[in-house]
């Protein structure tokens, strides 16, 4: 998962999820839905579309935007739809590893090498805190992927 992230900040010398999903040529589109959804990724005629939920705050909508990427990235061919008819497979785990991999991709390393708690860092990169958890905490070596990343 880490060498991914890594590689798709260097690739678009961003860790912001909405220039990945450009990058990437996912297009996003916006939408409501009635039942919770924040948002969701699928593939489509060799389109790929990330939809969120319209009325998500800009912290959210960055984090989900972070996620369905996760999906995208770690989970090529399925999709949640698929999964729910098609499988006994247990989704949780699948959202939990996207939910990881949105967390590690918008916290940068260099801000807990540098001290920050995980909270701290949350904060600061506008990652929801009931989700910050999920960020892994870095080897303090100066190599980390994102130590000169900035925000």
């Amino acid at each position: 998962m880490y060498e991914k992230i890594t590689k798709l900040i260097k690739k678009f010398k961003s860790n912001d999820p909405f220039v990945i999903a450009n990058g990437l040529n996912i297009h996003i589109r916006y939408a409501r839905f009635e039942d919770g959804t924040r948002g969701l990724y699928y593939k489509t005629l060799r389109q790929r579309f990330i939809v969120l939920h319209e009325d998500l705050s800009e912290e959210w909508m960055k984090f989900v935007c972070a996620h369905e990427i996760g999906h995208n990235r770690l989970h090529p061919g399925l999709s949640r739809f698929w999964l729910d008819e098609h499988t006994l497979s247990n989704p949780g785990k699948y959202e939990r590893e996207a939910n990881q991999f949105a967390v590690n991709l918008l916290i940068p390393d260099s801000l807990l090498l540098n001290g920050m708690t995980i909270y701290e860092a949350a904060l600061v990169c506008g990652v929801p805190l009931e989700l910050a958890h999920f960020k892994k905490r870095p080897e303090p070596k100066g190599n980390s992927w994102n130590s000169s990343l900035t925000k």
